[in-house]
């Protein structure tokens, strides 16, 4: 018997054998489901974090106040309040950087303008934070360094804040009120969306020092953005952007420096970390589901004992009987597999729709990305599966005994 008859053999005896073949299958079907469904909903969280990651740049370092390092560095002593006006000057000055820019987020302020009213997260930023932030403006422009150093009361709004204050009016030239201080508005930023849960369509963007004035009442910094000339440079930047610091501030270590690429990896790190154990556990359906198509199996080398025997009398080799028993085995959790990644599929897909409709889940919701190779390995896998645990059914098969099997009832 070749493999093409075997295989139309195999098919046959799942058809003789619908519901027992169906419920065989099960396993197989939840199992690569399962695997289908954690493989493309990480990969699709993997993909939406590098798609993040590479809006804001992987070449932005951060600086950050953070008196935990102390912790983990098993440092004594004083320690700083924040990140300073000073600390952003020096930083500026390091000669392996092409630009530095800080924020001070005031947190949510109430909008007014005319009878509408929105809450929208207020920043104070300088005239170089849309380039190391890659924010556009679609109408209007941003601050020049002359309103910045004198705090002019001015604003550039985010896209949502925008359409909920004016709706239709051009917002340029308006004034609003900003916590009770009317501030002119001079322009609008491009839909940006959310990124890493943060919403900054809904920011409010004032000059940095109109912010430490007006608002803070300090000059404390929330966080420094600085991006050196070149790639290759970012290390460099680093160790300088430290030493500057530990310089400025008695060498207490009191704030962390890091790369967007360095959080990235470590992000990534984590995902993975988690797709393989998600992975083990939808593995474990596979399993039960092999042991399913095993017992099955015995089942049908008992069933069919003397079909064995008698061809073994016809002429039959042992490695025929064999192959024609993993042929079916094999057949049965290749379908099983592949209605496995149907079902799988469809459930992504579902997953993804019913998340978008829900605002817990950003605007794009969990994004479902399956990507070839994924498919090919459950489609692999799943026929492996048939093959271990068809194997022992199989090799028992075909090591009866002709004259005992022929003798069978």
């Amino acid at each position: 018997m070749g493999i093409i008859e075997a295989l139309w053999v195999a098919l046959d005896t799942l058809r003789t054998h619908k519901l027992r073949s169906f419920l065989t299958m099960l396993g197989v079907i939840f199992g690569v489901m399962a695997v289908v469904v954690m493989v493309a909903l990480i990969e699709g969280a993997r993909a939406s974090v590098v798609s993040e990651f590479e809006k804001l740049g992987s070449d932005v370092v951060i600086v950050a106040f953070d008196p935990s390092e102390r912790l983990r560095r098993g440092e004594q002593g004083g320690t700083v309040e924040s990140l300073t006006l000073d600390d952003l000057e020096a930083i500026r000055r390091i000669p392996e950087l092409r630009v530095a820019t800080a924020e001070r987020s005031l947190g949510q302020k109430e909008m007014v303008f005319q009878s509408e009213k929105f809450n929208s997260n207020l920043i104070g930023v300088d005239e170089n934070y849309p380039t190391v932030r890659a924010l556009e403006v679609e109408r209007g422009r941003f601050f020049e360094p002359h309103e910045v150093l004198e705090g002019e009361k001015i604003a550039v709004l985010g896209y949502e804040t925008a359409q909920k204050l004016f709706g239709k009016t051009d917002p340029i030239g308006q004034d609003i009120l900003v916590d009770g201080t009317q501030v002119r508005v001079i322009g609008v930023l491009a839909k940006r969306g959310q990124t890493f849960g943060e919403n900054q369509d809904q920011a409010v963007y004032i000059p940095l020092y109109s912010a430490l004035r007006r608002w803070a009442g300090d000059e404390s910094l929330s966080v420094i953005y600085a991006m050196p000339h070149s790639r290759d440079k970012t290390a460099s930047a680093m160790d300088a952007i430290w030493q500057t610091l530990m310089r400025l501030h008695n060498n207490q270590p009191d704030f962390r420096v890091d790369t967007l690429e360095s959080i990235l990896s470590a992000i990534t790190r984590i995902i993975s970390l988690f797709g393989v154990l998600l992975g083990g556990i939808a593995g474990l359906a596979l399993l039960v589901g092999g042991i399913g198509i095993m017992n099955i199996m015995l089942v049908s080398v008992t069933e069919r004992t003397r079909e064995i025997g008698l061809r073994k009398a016809v002429g039959a080799q042992r490695y025929q009987i064999l192959v024609q028993f993993l042929i079916e085995s094999a057949t049965l959790a290749t379908i099983g597999g592949l209605i496995g990644m149907g079902l799988g599929w469809g459930v992504g897909e579902l997953i993804e729709w019913a998340t978008k409709q829900s605002t817990a889940f950003g605007d794009n919701g969990l994004n479902f990305y399956f990507p070839i190779w994924a498919g090919i390995g459950a489609f692999v896998f799943s026929a492996s599966v048939g093959v271990v645990f068809g194997l022992y059914p199989a090799w028992r098969a075909a090591n009866l005994d002709p004259i005992v099997a022929l003798r069978y009832e």
